[in-house]
């Protein structure tokens, strides 16, 4: 395997270790047992925890932005708001993973930026902004549109997270449109 590749494992085993146990609760050492590497190989891919843990967030906001770029192929406005949201939908209830190591990653950058340190979250606000970028072109490139759209996308991500099924009365009237009723 070359040295990319098992770059490539680490990131995949670090989304999926730290998703489970956040920045602080996650040791290089389960990240290399995972891979089945040395934990002082990872540091000649990696030169900190901090950095895997950076590469392993900015890969799941590229999934997700991803995610949202094939699903509004060939859309635009309403049809490709409502294509992004059945599609994040979906990730985040068939890729649970993806739900958790958001939310770590917001915690982690919070924890960071209370004590101080504001080049933790750089590259992953970078990221974000990346990804609200392509769902504000897809939009129509309303504001308001973009801010409501990822605003329910965080709504869907609490109720998730707090272990509310997909088909459980808290989403049954939920219905994506940024339009607000009249």
């Amino acid at each position: 395997m070359s040295a990319e590749e098992r770059r490539e494992s680490v990131v995949r085993a670090a989304m999926t270790e730290f998703s489970r146990g956040g920045y602080n609760g996650t040791s290089t050492e389960v990240i290399a047992r995972r891979v089945g590497v040395s934990q002082p190989y990872l540091f000649r891919l990696f030169p900190n925890k901090q950095a895997m843990f950076v590469a392993a967030a900015e890969r799941c906001l590229e999934d997700m932005r991803q995610v949202f770029v094939a699903a509004r192929e060939g859309l635009e406005g309403g049809e490709a708001l409502h294509a992004m949201a059945a599609a994040y939908q979906r990730l985040i209830v068939d890729d649970a993973e993806k739900l958790m190591m958001q939310m770590q990653m917001y915690a982690a950058v919070a924890a960071a930026e209370a004590a101080g340190d504001h080049a933790f979250g750089e590259s992953l606000r970078a990221a974000w902004v990346r990804m609200w970028d392509d769902v504000h072109i897809a939009l129509g490139a309303d504001p308001n549109e973009t801010t409501m759209f990822l605003a329910y996308g965080m709504l869907i991500n609490t109720l998730a997270s707090l272990g509310f099924p997909s088909d459980h009365r808290t989403w049954s009237g939920f219905h994506i449109s940024t339009r607000p009723a009249e």
